[in-house]
């Protein structure tokens, strides 16, 4: 298999390795703080794994295995996360979190079928946040207001960074000003490239982009781009996509959306042949409206740190497992794979 890594042309980074290392443990402070006081959020703790049988995990586009063990002294099968998605929801419920509140956590996962490239790696580290809503805020005003909030919170991370480190000014600066487009949008403007030719053709010209409505069929007849039905409502959800002109393309820093009700549920559970599921407590605890209306996503820490850092791949701000053509690839580029 031949690597996927790409090494822009002259890269160097802009800090040495011990430095890198404050640096990335400066931003995750910041960030966090910034984001817990716009989006009024609460740290908790989370689960490495669940229980295969609870229907908590998160089956991202349904074909990706989780790993999964045994636990012979509680007598149960676990399997280590995808994400929170749906754990961050039940813990606001059993946490009785109420309206305009959330909370916040890092999320450690392992995608044992990720194609690791520069922006991709086995193992993923995010901060998973969950709020409450009220029915009156499952609107696209509301997730426009709260995608706002968060690049805030980003672009104010990259002004502390910067103020401490100036070798990382050379950087463009986040753009604050968010465009927001939906895929349908996207596919009418751009019908002859796939979906992700279609970001970066958008996204180069709008370099802070909040990409609506990704999991649902287009007039195409296909989706954007897969996405789990029993988390997101499919026309209230989307990623924040940044442009890095290091890689030369469009990155996605966070997927995010106002949760299903019942209603959307419902619908996206037959849509997506997941009928199934209803019987999982997860699932019949929200159709019989027992769960709270939230909003949440995950907001990708390597990624973050990459962009704001000036990285060209993942490996430069966390440790994980590569194949021997990409170490070998980084090593003759100069590139430390921590």
């Amino acid at each position: 298999m031949s690597t996927k890594t790409y090494i822009p042309d002259h890269y160097a980074p802009l800090l040495n390795l011990y430095d890198t290392q404050k640096a990335i443990s400066l931003l995750k402070r910041v960030f966090e703080d910034t984001l817990c006081g716009n989006l009024h959020l609460r740290r908790v703790s989370a689960p490495l794994f669940v229980e295969a049988a609870s229907g908590l995990n998160d089956d991202l586009n349904g074909v990706e295995r989780p790993v999964s063990f045994d636990i012979p002294a509680a007598g149960r099968d676990a399997q280590v996360v995808h994400s929170l998605a749906k754990w961050k929801r039940m813990a606001l419920y059993n946490y009785h979190f109420p309206v305009g509140e959330g909370l916040v956590t890092d999320m450690n996962a392992i995608r044992r079928d990720e194609l690791p490239d520069n922006l991709h790696s086995v193992y993923v580290d995010q901060w998973d946040w969950e709020k409450v809503i009220a029915p009156r805020d499952r609107n696209l005003t509301y997730l426009k207001e709260t995608v706002n909030a968060i690049v805030s919170a980003m672009a104010d991370t990259q002004k502390t960074l910067q103020s401490v480190f100036p070798q990382l000014s050379v950087l463009p600066q986040l753009s604050r000003s968010v465009s927001f487009v939906t895929s349908q949008e996207l596919e009418d403007a751009y019908p002859n490239l796939t979906a992700k030719e279609r970001e970066d053709a958008w996204v180069k010209e709008h370099p802070t982009t909040f990409l609506i409505g990704i999991g649902g069929a287009l007039k195409s007849g296909k989706p954007h781009d897969g996405r789990a039905p029993d988390y997101d409502d499919w026309t209230l959800n989307g990623d924040i996509l940044l442009w890095d002109d290091l890689l030369g393309r469009a990155i996605e820093l966070s997927s995010m959306g106002i949760r299903v009700d019942s209603a959307a549920l419902d619908r996206q559970l037959t849509a997506a042949g997941c009928d199934d599921r209803r019987q999982l407590t997860f699932h019949k605890l929200l159709l019989e409206d027992k769960l709270p209306l939230t909003i949440g996503g995950g907001i990708g820490q390597s990624r973050l740190s990459m962009f704001l850092l000036g990285k060209a791949h993942i490996g430069e701000v966390q440790v994980s497992t590569w194949d021997d053509e990409t170490i070998e690839t980084c090593h003759d580029a100069g590139i430390i794979l921590l």
